[in-house]
């Protein structure tokens, strides 16, 4: 979503809420929400279920303050934004989950900027127990490069008492970003947590990445392939490191997406799959048209 509007002619993130605040004028709304019936309408037209997460990635209470967005709700009018377009779609809408986004509080590329454990949770407690107070369905705490930060996060996330996932960007080794083996990862959080997450995804990750992540035989397991449930994948086989580094955003063909995504969706079981950075509409209707497909 931050992808397809950082690329949209006249739009400009903000330096510290990115989206978060795009509903509160015309033309960036329009921007939104042109994106986000472009993701119900291919729901809708393939009779697929459809997640959508709230523009939300950045509106922690400190950086709602930096933008001078105080007086502003930022999550729950987001999360209000997102119902208000589920219902418009009728009985379609009855498939479409809605959950609210977090995530680190620095760079989701640098491993070393984040949040030891109790720090985390007391930074994100605030936008948890706003979030958990709206109408999304659940909490999602997606592109967490290091275990510290995850767990903190987690702690926040289950404090709420509202349902929630955990998401990793990880290497092909198996790890997370921060070296962590992702066995040790999800059992770390998973006993640290008041009440477990649902479930862990993947995601800022490309398909073949993540694939060879969950069958390294040292830093995977059968537990981690049973715990995890979904993966978001990116269009870029490149480390996170070259894709800093990266003068243009590197774009793969969508049929090409669509059958790495669709694939390592049926081999490892997950149940969500779409797209991150890179992705649009092109190769989300090429996701659906496989999974559809499959269905048959």
């Amino acid at each position: 979503m931050i992808e397809r509007l950082r690329r949209a002619e006249g739009i400009e993130l903000d330096p510290f809420v990115v989206n978060s605040a795009f509903i509160y004028q015309d033309d960036t709304r329009s921007a939104l929400e042109a994106i986000c019936r472009d993701y119900l309408d291919i729901g809708c037209e393939y009779g697929l279920p459809l997640l959508m997460s709230t523009p939300t990635w950045r509106a922690s209470r400190e950086r709602i303050a930096a933008a001078g967005l105080e007086g502003r709700d930022l999550n729950g009018d987001n999360a209000a934004f997102l119902d208000g377009l589920r219902k418009s779609y009728g009985r379609y809408g009855e498939k479409v989950l809605i959950c609210g986004l977090m995530s680190c509080k620095g760079d989701a590329y640098h491993p070393s900027e984040a949040l030891p454990v109790e720090e985390a949770k007391e930074y994100h407690a605030w936008q948890a127990e706003k979030l958990a107070k709206t109408s999304v369905d659940f909490l999602l705490a997606a592109t967490l490069p290091a275990l510290s930060e995850a767990t903190g996060l987690a702690m926040a996330l289950a404090a709420t008492g509202k349902p929630y996932v955990v998401s990793f960007v990880v290497r092909p080794a198996g790890t997370l970003l921060d070296g962590t083996p992702l066995r040790e990862a999800i059992a770390a959080i998973d006993a640290a947590a008041d009440r477990k997450p649902e479930g862990f995804m993947i995601n800022c990750t490309h398909a073949s990445f993540a694939r060879a992540a969950l069958l390294d035989e040292a830093n995977s397991s059968p537990e981690v392939r049973s715990r995890m449930i979904g993966l978001l994948a990116n269009t870029a086989a490149l480390s996170p490191e070259e894709l800093d580094n990266a003068a243009e955003l590197v774009e793969e063909d969508p049929e090409s997406f669509g059958r790495s995504v669709a694939a390592a969706g049926a081999e490892l079981g997950l149940k969500i799959l779409g797209g991150c950075c890179g992705t649009d509409g092109r190769h989300l209707r090429a996701l659906a048209t496989r999974l559809q497909a499959a269905r048959r």
